[in-house]
């Protein structure tokens, strides 16, 4: 048997199930492995005592002949997640101390389901960054190193935190959540697989919210048949949130190894970026051949709008997120910065409580918002992801899936980032259209670069068809073979 903390949950989950492994066993071993990572500020809460008591639960369980989708698995939650009893902070300041009496239906779901809750993870302050830099907590670090070089590198955000402990062997799985790429950009940055399911799939009831028309939580793991177990879990109806979609949830592993013969995969043209590092373009090239060579028929498809996805989004997003933080005032919960009057207590609260890409984001959602622009900025945006969702309607006419790269860069240097605020925003350039139109995304891990750091392939698909997205993704893990690993992982 590998190392418990070496195992997919797949692998993990028929240990379980034949006996071989207790869910108290696994869980104490990624307890382990969470306390020896500690280096990399994959978590800002640790829950060990909670996870031995939820793996001693779940082993009861099964011994009577119960088993959930996701029995005995140890998980990592992104914390921005609400957890019952448990903090969560969403990266910030303003939300330091707060313990919620209350738990998000995700969650609730995957524990109805037996998964056992190793911590909540770290990420850019509310969900607002693409390096996990602007977390209050400090930043996360990826555990992979470019070779020769071993200055620590960024796991990519939001949910870098996330993807930093499932590629590091600290969890199995980990939730996350995507509103422009926080997702799928993680994933490839460390080299595991991210989901970003369709909006609507998931609950957002109890999620912090970033930017409520486009967040969408969704499972990060080790492999896409992981992911396919995690989304089963993570998915449902909730009739507490108003955009959660009523359909029924399939069994997204069932035809999970069916194969791509027959099915004609769109290549866009408009993803063919200047500027990105050709290694990304010949991985591109690969992942097509890779599908041709298994019977798919690769389709050259226009995306005309793409090129305005980025400023569109980056108007939509922060009016959204400056409506959201509205409520973080310092009265209710949080952070209270006390002053001689309550207009000064509401400034200062926020002025302490909030971080710099915060605050710039709240200002530029209140300028677009505002008498005056609203029409000039956020409606003409709102027109251009009309436009955007248009593009991609047209192009199922004809194709069954997309394949783009992932990300445009491999990860960066923590201690050079972008230089300024449009250069990180533009790490998001190749996710942030799936957002706008509200469909389903996937990372898979592929290669690596030349200096050894991964790289990730994106396969996008129709609205609520998941399944397509996974057997493809599937078909292209297979091809690729990607098993390296962080040294000393």
């Amino acid at each position: 048997m590998s190392e418990p903390t070496d195992l997919t949950i797949a692998e993990a989950r028929d240990l379980l199930a034949a006996g071989e492994l207790s869910s108290r066993e696994l869980t104490e071993a990624q307890i382990g492995a969470m306390e020896a990572g500690r280096g990399l500020n994959a978590y800002i809460t640790e829950t060990p005592e909670i996870a031995l008591d939820m793996a001693e639960a779940s082993d009861r369980r099964r011994s009577g002949g119960e088993a959930g989708k996701l029995e005995g698995i140890p998980v990592a939650i992104k914390d921005l997640f609400c957890t019952r009893g448990v903090p969560t902070t969403a990266g910030s300041r303003i939300l330091d101390g707060f313990v919620p009496f209350y738990e998000s239906t995700v969650t609730a779901n995957m524990f109805a389901e037996g998964a056992v809750m190793l911590g909540k993870t770290n990420l850019d302050e509310f969900a607002m960054g693409s390096a996990n830099l602007t977390s209050y907590y400090g930043a996360a670090i990826n555990p992979w190193r470019a070779r020769g070089d071993d200055r620590e590198r960024v796991p990519g955000g939001s949910s870098g935190g996330s993807a930093s402990a499932v590629a590091g062997r600290m969890a199995l799985g980990a939730t996350g959540t995507d509103t422009g790429g926080s997702i799928r950009q993680p994933a490839a940055f460390c080299g595991v697989v991210g989901l970003k399911p369709t909006y609507g799939r998931c609950s957002r009831w109890g999620v912090v919210a970033f930017a409520s028309s486009l967040d969408q939580a969704g499972p990060m793991a080790r492999s896409v048949r992981d992911a396919a177990i995690m989304l089963g879990a993570m998915a449902g109806h909730d009739p507490r949130d108003s955009t959660s979609a009523d359909m029924p949830v399939p069994d997204f592993e069932e035809d999970i190894d069916a194969g791509v013969k027959g099915m004609r995969i769109g290549i866009p043209r408009e993803y063919r970026v200047d500027g990105v590092p050709g290694e990304i373009e010949a991985l591109w090239r690969r992942g097509v051949r890779w599908l041709e060579e298994q019977g798919a028929a690769a389709v050259e498809i226009g995306l005309p709008h793409t090129k305005y996805a980025l400023p569109a989004y980056y108007v939509v997003a922060p009016a959204e997120a400056s409506s959201n933080l509205a409520r973080y005032d310092g009265v209710k919960y949080g952070l209270r910065v006390e002053s001689d009057d309550l207009t000064a207590m509401y400034e200062q609260t926020r002025a302490q409580g909030f971080g710099a890409e915060v605050k710039r984001r709240v200002l530029i959602g209140a300028y677009v918002l505002s008498a005056g622009y609203y029409d000039a900025y956020y409606l003409k945006a709102q027109k251009v992801r009309a436009r955007i969702a248009d593009d991609f309607r047209e192009a199922w006419r004809t194709v069954d899936a997309i394949l783009t790269p992932a990300t445009p860069s491999a990860a960066f240097r923590a201690d050079d980032p972008p230089a300024d605020p449009v250069a990180m925003y533009l790490n998001d350039i190749f996710t942030v259209p799936v957002n706008l139109a509200g469909l389903p995304g996937l990372s898979v891990p592929a290669g690596l670069t030349h200096d050894g750091l991964p790289l990730g392939l994106q396969v996008v698909g129709k609205a609520f068809d998941e399944a397509t997205v996974l057997r493809v993704g599937r078909a292209i893990e297979a091809a690729a073979g990607f098993d390296a690993r962080p040294a000393g992982r």
